[in-house]
């Protein structure tokens, strides 16, 4: 019985080097980073392994450089999964690895995603920050708080713009609000926990973004989907998802709403089969949060991190 869970990072895993040793040593990473440089109309292969780091940084660069890696990586490792998942921008490496869409589609999409998040707000206006060891219903009592307060309503009546909102609750202890700055800075006031402000360029996962998510949503509409080979676990509803539709529809919803990462690694960790992990991409991010999800469960689960191509060899 298939036992093995992939896990695909999202921004903030890159490092300046990443896929280096996979171009080297293999035609076939060669061929696809070759493709992604062709496709893309610009070397992202240099940029991941030169650099420098502020332009890998750049999102809509960092978002092609870790789903290309991740991509080659989940291709030469040759196995398959019971089910996956992807944080944020890893939902995209998660479907392009069950099949949904081609490598060619994925790869122009997440760099004209990471070009409309950047696009949909001024440098300066958003920020992200991270609270550390507050209560999620604390965090969404403080959240409507502010908002209601700065719409100038005694309520928040639905549809009602949201200045603040919670982009990712990644695990029991850390949660990350996204929005207008100032409305961020006066959540993380109240709610006076240890905060970690993001080095982003833009405020993800917030409504701020709903720009963005229209526009993506066209190029999303004019690309050609199938059903995944294997689940995977949405960021929207933290849904498996199993067909073309729901693979589309979870992609154009996620841009403006949270990853609920939290949620789905308890929706995994709940599957009496799943026993074998895997982090398929640069960084270790998602392992740790796995490892802390798994011990608050009481669940016995191996993990390994797939990075390069000795991480291949030896888990092979």
């Amino acid at each position: 019985m298939n036992d093995r869970v992939f896990l695909f990072p999202g921004q903030g895993s890159q490092a300046v080097g990443m896929g280096q040793d996979l171009f080297e040593k293999s035609d076939f990473a060669r061929k696809m980073f070759r493709q992604a440089d062709e496709i893309l109309g610009y070397p992202l292969s240099r940029i991941c392994f030169s650099g420098p780091e502020d332009e890998l940084k750049l999102t809509s660069n960092t978002q092609p450089a870790l789903l290309t890696v991740s991509y080659i990586l989940y291709m030469l490792w040759e196995k398959e999964p019971l089910l996956a998942a992807g944080h944020s921008l890893g939902e995209y490496s998660a479907l392009l690895c069950a099949g949904a869409f081609r490598f060619e589609d994925a790869v122009a999409l997440v760099h004209k995603r990471g070009l409309y998040m950047q696009e949909a707000v001024p440098v300066g206006l958003g920020a992200m920050a991270a609270l550390i060891g507050a209560g999620i219903d604390d965090i969404r009592k403080v959240i409507d708080e502010v908002n209601r307060e700065r719409a100038g309503l005694p309520v928040e009546p639905p549809g009602v713009k949201r200045v603040v909102n919670m982009a990712n609750w990644n695990s029991a202890g850390q949660v990350v609000i996204s929005g207008e700055k100032e409305a961020v800075e006066e959540a993380a006031r109240r709610l006076g926990v240890k905060t970690v402000f993001l080095p982003v360029s833009a405020p993800f996962h917030s409504e701020l973004m709903l720009p963005a998510e229209e526009r993506l949503a066209m190029d999303l509409d004019r690309v050609e989907f199938a059903d995944p080979r294997f689940p995977v676990v949405n960021n929207w509803q933290v849904r498996k998802v199993t067909s073309a539709s729901e693979a589309r529809e979870g992609l154009k919803r996620q841009v403006s709403r949270p990853v609920r990462w939290h949620e789905t690694m308890e929706t995994i960790l709940g599957e009496p089969a799943a026993a074998r992990f895997a982090e398929i991409g640069s960084g270790k991010v998602l392992a740790g949060l796995l490892k802390r999800a798994a011990r608050d469960k009481n669940r016995q689960v191996q993990i390994v991190n797939i990075e390069n191509l000795a991480d291949v060899e030896k888990n092979a």
